[in-house]
Protein backbone atom coordinates (compact mmCIF):
# COMPACT_ATOMS: atom_id res chain seq x y z
CA UNK A 1 0.00 0.00 0.00
CA UNK A 2 1.13 3.92 -0.58
CA UNK A 3 -0.29 6.38 1.61
CA UNK A 4 -1.39 9.71 -0.40
CA UNK A 5 -0.06 11.85 2.75
CA UNK A 6 3.59 12.25 3.05
CA UNK A 7 6.33 15.27 3.53
CA UNK A 8 10.01 16.13 2.14
CA UNK A 9 12.31 18.70 1.94
CA UNK A 10 15.44 19.40 0.29
CA UNK A 11 17.86 22.19 -0.43
CA UNK A 12 20.88 22.83 -2.34
CA UNK A 13 23.24 25.76 -3.13
CA UNK A 14 24.91 26.84 -6.26
CA UNK A 15 27.92 29.79 -6.98
CA UNK A 16 24.34 31.89 -8.08
CA UNK A 17 21.68 31.16 -5.99
CA UNK A 18 20.64 28.27 -3.39
CA UNK A 19 17.36 26.47 -4.03
CA UNK A 20 14.62 24.43 -1.47
CA UNK A 21 12.01 22.78 -2.17
CA UNK A 22 9.57 21.45 -0.27
CA UNK A 23 6.46 18.85 -0.99
CA UNK A 24 2.81 18.42 1.10
CA UNK A 25 0.71 15.39 0.36
CA UNK A 26 -2.94 14.92 1.33
CA UNK A 27 -5.10 12.39 0.36
CA UNK A 28 -8.40 13.29 -2.70
CA UNK A 29 -9.99 11.10 -4.51
CA UNK A 30 -7.85 12.21 -7.84
CA UNK A 31 -4.21 13.18 -8.62
CA UNK A 32 -4.57 16.99 -7.81
CA UNK A 33 -0.80 18.86 -8.24
CA UNK A 34 -0.24 22.25 -7.58
CA UNK A 35 3.35 23.80 -8.33
CA UNK A 36 4.52 27.24 -6.99
CA UNK A 37 7.20 28.37 -8.73
CA UNK A 38 8.89 31.68 -9.36
CA UNK A 39 7.93 33.02 -12.07
CA UNK A 40 11.07 33.11 -13.55
CA UNK A 41 10.83 29.63 -13.81
CA UNK A 42 7.31 29.13 -14.75
CA UNK A 43 8.19 27.34 -18.23
CA UNK A 44 9.20 24.11 -15.84
CA UNK A 45 6.37 23.78 -14.09
CA UNK A 46 5.31 20.76 -16.64
CA UNK A 47 8.31 19.14 -15.86
CA UNK A 48 7.89 18.92 -12.13
CA UNK A 49 4.65 18.03 -13.01
CA UNK A 50 5.70 14.89 -14.67
CA UNK A 51 7.70 14.29 -12.41
CA UNK A 52 5.25 13.41 -9.62
CA UNK A 53 2.82 12.32 -11.58
CA UNK A 54 5.05 9.05 -12.76
CA UNK A 55 5.09 8.38 -9.14
CA UNK A 56 2.03 9.29 -7.54
CA UNK A 57 -1.54 8.19 -8.57
CA UNK A 58 -3.86 9.89 -6.26
CA UNK A 59 -3.65 12.48 -3.34
CA UNK A 60 -3.29 16.59 -3.03
CA UNK A 61 0.08 17.10 -3.84
CA UNK A 62 1.91 20.34 -3.65
CA UNK A 63 5.34 21.51 -4.73
CA UNK A 64 7.04 24.47 -3.82
CA UNK A 65 9.86 25.80 -5.73
CA UNK A 66 11.97 28.67 -3.88
CA UNK A 67 15.22 30.44 -5.18
CA UNK A 68 17.52 33.09 -3.72
CA UNK A 69 19.82 34.84 -6.13
CA UNK A 70 23.44 36.09 -5.75
CA UNK A 71 24.61 39.02 -6.98
CA UNK A 72 22.65 38.39 -10.54
CA UNK A 73 22.78 40.74 -14.09
CA UNK A 74 20.27 42.84 -14.73
CA UNK A 75 19.23 45.35 -17.44
CA UNK A 76 17.70 48.57 -17.12
CA UNK A 77 15.27 49.65 -20.09
CA UNK A 78 14.25 53.20 -19.83
CA UNK A 79 10.86 53.63 -21.71
CA UNK A 80 11.80 57.28 -22.98
CA UNK A 81 8.27 57.98 -24.44
CA UNK A 82 6.14 56.86 -21.22
CA UNK A 83 8.66 58.91 -19.06
CA UNK A 84 7.60 62.29 -21.05
CA UNK A 85 4.22 61.38 -21.20
CA UNK A 86 3.76 61.11 -17.42
CA UNK A 87 5.74 63.81 -17.26
CA UNK A 88 3.59 66.14 -18.94
CA UNK A 89 0.95 64.79 -17.45
CA UNK A 90 1.91 65.52 -13.86
CA UNK A 91 2.97 69.07 -14.88
CA UNK A 92 -0.29 69.65 -16.00
CA UNK A 93 -2.21 68.14 -12.59
CA UNK A 94 0.11 69.92 -11.21
CA UNK A 95 -1.10 73.35 -12.60
CA UNK A 96 -4.75 72.38 -12.68
CA UNK A 97 -4.30 72.17 -9.21
CA UNK A 98 -2.49 75.17 -8.82
CA UNK A 99 0.50 73.46 -7.18
CA UNK A 100 4.27 75.13 -7.80
CA UNK A 101 6.71 72.54 -7.39
CA UNK A 102 7.59 70.63 -10.58
CA UNK A 103 7.13 67.11 -10.32
CA UNK A 104 10.35 65.27 -9.12
CA UNK A 105 12.30 62.70 -10.88
CA UNK A 106 11.31 60.11 -7.77
CA UNK A 107 8.30 60.54 -8.12
CA UNK A 108 8.15 59.70 -12.03
CA UNK A 109 10.79 56.75 -11.01
CA UNK A 110 8.19 55.37 -8.83
CA UNK A 111 5.99 54.48 -12.10
CA UNK A 112 6.44 50.96 -12.75
CA UNK A 113 6.59 51.21 -16.84
CA UNK A 114 8.95 54.34 -16.59
CA UNK A 115 12.16 51.63 -15.65
CA UNK A 116 11.90 47.87 -16.69
CA UNK A 117 14.56 46.34 -14.97
CA UNK A 118 15.46 42.71 -16.03
CA UNK A 119 17.45 40.46 -14.56
CA UNK A 120 19.71 38.18 -17.27
CA UNK A 121 18.98 34.56 -16.08
CA UNK A 122 19.80 31.78 -18.32
CA UNK A 123 16.97 29.32 -17.31
CA UNK A 124 18.28 25.95 -18.68
CA UNK A 125 21.53 26.48 -16.64
CA UNK A 126 19.04 27.11 -13.29
CA UNK A 127 17.03 23.77 -14.62
CA UNK A 128 20.18 21.85 -15.16
CA UNK A 129 20.73 22.36 -11.22
CA UNK A 130 17.65 22.23 -9.75
CA UNK A 131 16.24 19.40 -11.67
CA UNK A 132 18.42 16.89 -9.46
CA UNK A 133 17.65 18.54 -6.42
CA UNK A 134 13.33 18.66 -7.29
CA UNK A 135 14.23 14.39 -8.28
CA UNK A 136 15.56 14.08 -4.82
CA UNK A 137 12.82 15.55 -3.14
CA UNK A 138 9.97 13.43 -4.81
CA UNK A 139 11.81 9.98 -4.33
CA UNK A 140 11.93 11.29 -0.65
CA UNK A 141 8.51 12.13 -0.55
CA UNK A 142 7.92 8.79 -2.35
CA UNK A 143 9.51 6.81 0.19
CA UNK A 144 7.23 8.77 2.72
CA UNK A 145 4.31 7.69 1.56
CA UNK A 146 5.46 3.84 1.09
CA UNK A 147 6.68 4.27 4.43
CA UNK A 148 3.56 4.96 5.93
CA UNK A 149 1.24 2.94 3.79
CA UNK A 150 3.19 -0.22 5.09
CA UNK A 151 2.17 0.82 8.58
CA UNK A 152 -1.50 1.78 7.85
CA UNK A 153 -1.62 -1.74 5.75
CA UNK A 154 -0.37 -3.60 8.61
CA UNK A 155 -3.17 -1.85 11.20
CA UNK A 156 -5.74 -2.62 8.63
CA UNK A 157 -4.76 -6.36 8.49
CA UNK A 158 -4.76 -6.29 11.94
CA UNK A 159 -8.57 -4.72 11.49
CA UNK A 160 -9.51 -7.18 9.34
CA UNK A 161 -8.24 -10.04 11.70
CA UNK A 162 -10.59 -8.71 14.03
CA UNK A 163 -13.58 -9.30 11.94
CA UNK A 164 -12.44 -12.88 10.53
CA UNK A 165 -12.41 -13.24 14.41
CA UNK A 166 -15.78 -12.23 14.97
CA UNK A 167 -16.92 -14.16 11.74
CA UNK A 168 -15.93 -17.25 13.26
CA UNK A 169 -17.45 -16.87 16.60
CA UNK A 170 -20.36 -16.15 14.79
CA UNK A 171 -20.27 -19.29 12.77
CA UNK A 172 -20.17 -21.59 15.51
CA UNK A 173 -23.61 -19.80 16.70
CA UNK A 174 -25.39 -21.18 13.13
CA UNK A 175 -26.17 -25.11 14.47
CA UNK A 176 -27.55 -22.95 17.53
CA UNK A 177 -29.57 -20.51 15.54
CA UNK A 178 -31.40 -23.04 13.97
CA UNK A 179 -31.69 -25.65 16.85
CA UNK A 180 -33.82 -22.38 17.88
CA UNK A 181 -36.00 -22.01 15.15
CA UNK A 182 -36.34 -25.56 15.36
CA UNK A 183 -37.62 -25.67 18.97
CA UNK A 184 -39.73 -22.78 19.04
CA UNK A 185 -41.58 -24.00 16.19
CA UNK A 186 -42.07 -27.40 18.17
CA UNK A 187 -42.88 -25.09 20.92
CA UNK A 188 -45.96 -23.37 19.36
CA UNK A 189 -46.99 -26.08 17.74
CA UNK A 190 -47.32 -27.74 20.94
CA UNK A 191 -49.21 -24.98 22.39
CA UNK A 192 -52.15 -25.20 19.45
CA UNK A 193 -52.12 -28.65 19.55
CA UNK A 194 -51.72 -30.29 22.71
CA UNK A 195 -48.94 -32.18 21.46
CA UNK A 196 -50.37 -33.75 18.47
CA UNK A 197 -47.66 -32.56 16.58
CA UNK A 198 -47.47 -33.46 12.34
CA UNK A 199 -43.47 -33.66 12.28
CA UNK A 200 -43.53 -33.46 8.38
CA UNK A 201 -45.51 -29.55 9.26
CA UNK A 202 -42.57 -29.08 11.75
CA UNK A 203 -40.21 -29.45 8.69
CA UNK A 204 -41.63 -27.84 6.19
CA UNK A 205 -42.22 -24.89 8.54
CA UNK A 206 -38.97 -25.08 9.99
CA UNK A 207 -37.63 -25.09 6.63
CA UNK A 208 -39.35 -22.23 5.56
CA UNK A 209 -37.86 -20.24 8.58
CA UNK A 210 -34.05 -21.27 7.95
CA UNK A 211 -34.63 -19.81 4.33
CA UNK A 212 -35.75 -16.52 5.87
CA UNK A 213 -33.53 -16.30 8.70
CA UNK A 214 -30.30 -18.48 8.76
CA UNK A 215 -26.84 -16.51 8.12
CA UNK A 216 -25.08 -19.29 6.71
CA UNK A 217 -24.70 -17.93 3.33
CA UNK A 218 -23.80 -14.40 4.46
CA UNK A 219 -21.06 -15.68 6.72
CA UNK A 220 -20.10 -17.46 3.47
CA UNK A 221 -20.39 -14.57 1.09
CA UNK A 222 -18.31 -12.13 4.00
CA UNK A 223 -15.49 -14.60 4.22
CA UNK A 224 -15.31 -14.80 0.79
CA UNK A 225 -15.01 -10.92 0.93
CA UNK A 226 -12.48 -11.34 3.30
CA UNK A 227 -10.04 -13.37 1.54
CA UNK A 228 -10.79 -11.29 -1.20
CA UNK A 229 -9.99 -8.05 0.73
CA UNK A 230 -6.83 -9.35 1.71
CA UNK A 231 -5.54 -10.53 -1.17
CA UNK A 232 -5.52 -7.31 -2.80
CA UNK A 233 -4.48 -5.62 -0.07
CA UNK A 234 -1.20 -7.58 -0.52
CA UNK A 235 -0.79 -7.70 -4.58
CA UNK A 236 -1.77 -4.28 -5.09
CA UNK A 237 0.64 -1.25 -4.61
CA UNK A 238 -2.55 1.01 -4.85
CA UNK A 239 -5.63 -0.76 -4.03
CA UNK A 240 -7.64 2.31 -1.97
CA UNK A 241 -10.28 2.49 -4.48
CA UNK A 242 -10.70 -1.53 -5.02
CA UNK A 243 -10.73 -1.98 -0.91
CA UNK A 244 -13.42 0.71 -0.58
CA UNK A 245 -15.61 -1.13 -2.58
CA UNK A 246 -14.92 -4.52 -0.70
CA UNK A 247 -15.81 -2.45 2.22
CA UNK A 248 -18.96 -1.97 0.68
CA UNK A 249 -19.81 -5.52 0.43
CA UNK A 250 -18.51 -6.42 3.57
CA UNK A 251 -20.74 -3.77 5.72
CA UNK A 252 -23.79 -5.32 3.72
CA UNK A 253 -23.51 -8.74 4.85
CA UNK A 254 -22.50 -8.06 8.39
CA UNK A 255 -26.05 -5.58 8.77
CA UNK A 256 -27.81 -8.44 6.95
CA UNK A 257 -26.31 -10.83 9.05
CA UNK A 258 -27.36 -8.55 12.49
CA UNK A 259 -30.90 -7.81 11.19
CA UNK A 260 -31.10 -11.84 10.80
CA UNK A 261 -30.13 -12.86 13.89
CA UNK A 262 -31.78 -12.35 17.30
CA UNK A 263 -29.19 -14.13 19.28
CA UNK A 264 -27.15 -12.08 21.74
CA UNK A 265 -23.69 -13.00 20.81
CA UNK A 266 -24.31 -12.81 17.57
CA UNK A 267 -25.45 -9.57 17.57
CA UNK A 268 -22.66 -8.39 19.72
CA UNK A 269 -20.27 -9.89 17.20
CA UNK A 270 -21.81 -7.92 14.36
CA UNK A 271 -21.56 -4.32 16.40
CA UNK A 272 -18.16 -5.45 17.18
CA UNK A 273 -17.79 -5.72 13.16
CA UNK A 274 -19.11 -2.73 12.23
CA UNK A 275 -16.89 -0.38 14.32
CA UNK A 276 -14.18 -2.44 13.02
CA UNK A 277 -15.51 -1.92 9.55
CA UNK A 278 -15.37 1.76 9.95
CA UNK A 279 -11.60 2.07 11.20
CA UNK A 280 -10.51 0.22 7.83
CA UNK A 281 -12.59 2.98 6.44
CA UNK A 282 -10.76 5.36 8.29
CA UNK A 283 -7.39 4.50 7.33
CA UNK A 284 -8.43 3.68 3.69
CA UNK A 285 -9.12 7.45 3.28
CA UNK A 286 -5.26 8.10 3.13
CA UNK A 287 -4.32 5.03 0.96
CA UNK A 288 -3.72 5.35 -3.19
Amino acid sequence: MVSMTGFAYKEIAAQDFSVSIEIKGVNSRYLDIYVNLPPFLSMCEGKIREMVSSFCGRGKIEVFVKVREKDVPVNININKSAAKSFYSAMLEIAKELGIKEKPSLHSLLKIESVIEIEKDRDIEKYWAQIEPIVKEAVQVFCNEREREGKHTQAEILSYLDTIESSLNKISSFVPVIEQTLKDNIKTRFNEMLNNNIDENRVLAETAVLLLKYTIAEEISRLSSHIGEFRAEAERNPRPGKKLDFLCQELNREINTIGSKSAIIEVSSETVRMKETLENIREQLRNIE
